[in-house]
């Protein structure tokens, strides 16, 4: 059986979630007796596909450039289609969402469903945003849809209204990061801290998290809340701050590599997570797999990742999430609990499992 990836994400994501996860599920079935599988990206900005097998890598890395990234992504998208057709696959696995399939092999066609977020929270994206409305085009044709949660296929049924037989649920992977001995002493000081980590801003709730904080004069006469990535603090974040008498050296910023990454969770007293909603949700997993105990929202998806092994509280109520910090913080028999518990249950979510799994549906589908 021969699988084909089509390009789309490989020309828009240099790094990110859905083309690490595209790349995972290729170099999982590559090894697979009798599956050959290939990602058609003739023209991508992806490091992902830099560092992969070249065997199933069709394409060439071209540097993104200023003004250059519609360009890419055209010409990309051209040329997918030819490319693939002289490949004659068994199956076309769609990458993201397309009105219209890049390739047009007559062959089925599936493509993965990631989140809802665009339909849930469409505030917390600007005017013309055409995500949702090519998502809609691209599930109304899809032969089968992978949802990568329970709660992301409810959700696509109940705005969609499609046929439950033509989805299924297949539960992400995710990557050990790399511990180098790292210290996170050395990137934010000795003191006591919680860590929240990725993007900061609308129903990421960010800001819900500043207002428990800054709420609770235990936390901030004993920790620290160390935010990794998604950029510099806001100027509307540093105002928050200033209205909740949050200082810079209260509430820190921290970029760079997974190497860091890895570091502060494996220092950090606890892992905030107060996403209001999520397709998924890969960093309590990165948490729990380093010995950090992972306090989070009860919403959306987060419990069928967390399961047992996190301290939930309701994401809308700043006064519940600063309760259930201050409940794990002043409780190292919790803590420990929540260690134990979150080293088996990161356990149950592979790479392999998921290439398992999505290779049944394949193999069902071309049969």
């Amino acid at each position: 059986m021969k699988v084909i990836y089509d390009s789309q994400i490989f020309a828009q994501q240099e790094f990110g979630g859905i083309s690490r996860y595209i790349c995972a599920l290729a170099s999982q079935m590559s090894h697979v007796p009798g599956v050959e599988v290939k990602i058609v990206a003739p023209l991508h900005i992806n490091q992902y596909l830099r560092d992969a097998d070249s065997d199933i890598v069709r394409g060439v890395y071209v540097r993104r450039l200023p003004k250059t990234a519609r360009i890419i992504k055209a010409m990309s998208a051209a040329l997918c289609g030819p490319v693939s057709g002289m490949m004659h696959p068994d199956l076309v696995h769609e990458t993201y969402y397309a009105e219209q399939p890049l390739c047009r092999s007559n062959v089925p066609h599936v493509l993965t469903v990631y989140d809802m977020i665009e339909e849930r929270f469409p505030e917390s994206f600007g005017a013309g945003y055409p995500v949702a409305q090519l998502k809609k085009s691209a599930v109304n044709r899809a032969d089968h849809i992978f949802c990568i949660s329970e709660n992301t296929r409810r959700d696509l049924l109940e705005i969609h209204h499609l046929p439950e037989a033509r989805m299924s649920v297949t539960y992400l992977g995710y990557d050990a990061l790399p511990q180098t001995g790292l210290q996170a002493q050395a990137l934010v000081g000795a003191a006591p801290y919680i860590l929240h980590v990725a993007g900061r801003r609308g129903y990421k709730n960010f800001d819900g998290l500043l207002r428990a904080f800054g709420a609770s004069p235990w936390l901030k006469a004993n920790f620290r809340l160390v935010c990794f990535g998604a950029g510099a603090l806001s100027p509307d974040e540093l105002d928050l701050m200033a209205g909740l008498g949050l200082s810079a050296a209260q509430v820190i910023h921290v970029g760079g590599g997974d190497d860091r990454l890895a570091a502060l969770y494996k220092g950090a007293a606890a892992f905030v997570y107060p996403s209001k909603y999520e397709g998924f949700g890969i960093p309590p997993l990165e948490a729990m797999s380093l010995d950090c105990p992972v306090i989070c929202s009860n919403t959306s998806s987060i419990p069928e990742v967390v399961g047992d092994a996190g301290e939930y509280f309701d994401p809308y109520d700043p006064d519940s999430i600063r309760v259930s910090i201050e409940r794990v913080l002043q409780s190292s028999a919790r803590r420990a609990e929540l260690v134990s518990l979150g080293r088996e249950r990161c356990q149950r979510f592979s790479w392999e499992r998921c290439a398992q799994e999505t290779l049944a549906v394949y193999r069902r589908l071309a049969a």
